[in-house]
């Protein structure tokens, strides 16, 4: 039987971490995940890593002043909680623009359109990504990439 995914799989998901040690120090001490690449981008991400679950599947971790995609807002300090810890899911792409283009043919809002970032210069990562929102106001990223 033929995939209907089209290549593409589960890769990671993404939560904003009230403290960033301690979600890093949870997922690895209390449930084996490796920190595989911590990363940040000046004026965007404050802190992230990728924690590796040991099967190529990660869980990413965002401080608190970090900007990323996700449904709604990022509330303000004096506010309830608008946003769940949960960001968005991201599905690795064997074509991010292939993938792309077929979630808004299939009814999918485009939220950022295929772009290649790059996420470190030592050592060197980049990724194409692309997002969309689903029919349930879900975000989803396509990520392609040969470093993670």
């Amino acid at each position: 039987m033929q995939s209907l995914t089209s290549g593409n799989c589960f890769h990671h998901v993404a939560i904003r971490a009230v403290d960033f040690d301690e979600t890093v120090r949870f997922y690895t001490e209390g449930l084996g995940f490796r920190v595989h690449f911590p990363f940040s981008v000046p004026g965007r991400i404050d802190r992230a890593a990728f924690l590796d679950a040991g099967d190529g599947r990660f869980v990413e971790v965002f401080g608190q002043e970090s900007t990323v995609q996700s449904e709604g807002r990022k509330r303000l300090p004096q506010e309830e909680r608008t946003e769940g810890a949960l960001l968005h899911f991201c599905l690795r792409a064997a074509d991010t623009d292939a993938s792309f283009a077929r979630a808004i043919a299939a009814g999918g809002l485009a939220r950022i359109e295929p772009v290649t970032r790059r996420l470190s210069e030592d050592p060197v990562v980049e990724v194409r990504i692309a997002f969309v929102t689903g029919p349930n106001g879900e975000v989803i990223e396509f990520l392609q990439s040969a470093q993670i």
